[in-house]
């Protein structure tokens, strides 16, 4: 499965039967995301669990799916061409991707435009912009209005914070996050008393923090970002001897496996491994079993499992037309019945958004992510 990763786009063809779409030919779907990096691990492996499910039993009325792997390095300019070579491709019929906000937005003028547009389904883009990237473009996680209205309320309920400080990647998901919580933190009665822009190649975020502690310090750290960034920032304020708690969201995903000392981070997630459920635990033994005990999937996983579940869905509904099948994915929750998957009830609404999914708040135990439980 992951050949097709590293084949041209002619290769692929090739592979496609010259893209005649029809008998026994395999229907091409495309994934896209940063694959090199931690965070597009789980995501990949996820997608790929799932294909193999539905190939399992069947396929699509005899039919194989095929995933088509696309690398973007989280990069919009990488969107762009990436975008454009699997719009191109030989019949493929949907796109699942793009992981980060940056390269979702970037990339969705190429699959929404043109004489045949393509449906476009991101697992984990939460920036509010993805609302408005077109009509054939959709979401099933919850944007950062919810994760930063969300982080608030626990701030403040759960944790007793009045004084936060807001360290936010300077991109559309840092921006968006740190928006929103800002403005609901200040809502319901807290003070914002710092907000640090930071870009990946910053040296250090020293000064941030010993700014903030000659100011008086804060009571909660927020981190909108994503993994890199925070585990430089919790690195740095232990080095520090700085023990304000720490939270963040989804970006942060991950942490709790890296080598600095992440536990006790409060994170938000639209997805969380020990989620109750028949369905949830079963997807969790399939995946340890494909990928070794150890390894557990995350909400961009889960959503990409979810994805390629909603796709098979909806093609054994309507076939491989790319506008029927972008018509049928609009009406599910409306038109037709809201898709289970192991990430909730699946329903979209006019903007292609899932305004019913809730964010939940997991922290970091003994090196895993687990649900937090409220005081």
């Amino acid at each position: 499965m992951h050949l097709l990763k590293r084949l041209p786009l002619l290769a692929i063809a090739g592979v496609l039967s010259g893209g005649c779409g029809g008998g026994d030919d395999p229907i091409p779907i495309g994934l896209a995301g940063p694959f090199e990096q931690p965070r597009g691990r789980s995501m990949e492996q996820a997608a790929q669990l799932a294909v193999s499910e539905v190939n399992a039993r069947g396929g699509i009325d005899g039919r194989l799916l095929l995933l088509v792997l696309r690398d973007d390095s989280a990069s919009a300019d990488v969107a762009v061409r990436v975008a454009q070579e699997l719009y191109d491709t030989p019949g493929l019929v949907a796109v699942i991707g793009h992981l980060t906000s940056g390269a979702t937005i970037a990339a969705a003028p190429v699959y929404n435009g043109g004489s045949r547009p393509v449906l476009q389904i991101s697992p984990s883009a939460s920036s509010p912009e993805v609302s408005r990237a077109g009509s054939y473009t959709f979401r099933i996680c919850p944007s950062d209005s919810v994760h930063g209205e969300r982080l608030a309320d626990w701030a403040l309920s759960q944790l007793g914070a009045r004084r936060a400080a807001v360290i936010y990647q300077n991109d559309d998901y840092g921006r968006g996050v740190r928006r929103t919580f800002s403005r609901s933190f200040t809502t319901m009665g807290g003070e914002v008393v710092t907000e640090d822009p930071y870009v990946a190649s910053l040296p250090t975020f020293e000064p941030y923090l010993r700014r903030l502690r000659a100011r008086g310090g804060a009571d909660v750290v927020m981190i909108a970002g994503t993994r890199a960034g925070a585990e430089r920032i919790v690195a740095t304020m232990d080095s520090l001897g700085i023990t304000y708690p720490v939270l963040g969201g989804d970006g942060l995903a991950g942490i709790e496996n890296s080598d600095i000392d992440a536990e006790g981070t409060f994170i938000s997630a639209a997805y969380l491994p020990d989620r109750p459920g028949a369905q949830n635990q079963a997807f969790v033994a399939a995946y340890r079993e494909a990928y070794g005990e150890g390894q557990l999937p995350d909400h961009r996983g889960a959503g990409a499992y979810d994805v390629v579940h909603l796709l098979a869905r909806a093609l054994e509904a309507v076939g491989t037309d790319r506008e029927a099948l972008r018509d049928y994915i609009a009406g599910v929750g409306r038109e037709t019945r809201s898709h289970l998957g192991v990430t909730g009830s699946i329903a979209f609404d006019e903007s292609g958004d899932v305004p019913e999914k809730h964010v939940m708040v997991g922290v970091v135990r003994d090196g895993r992510l687990v649900t937090a439980t409220r005081r």
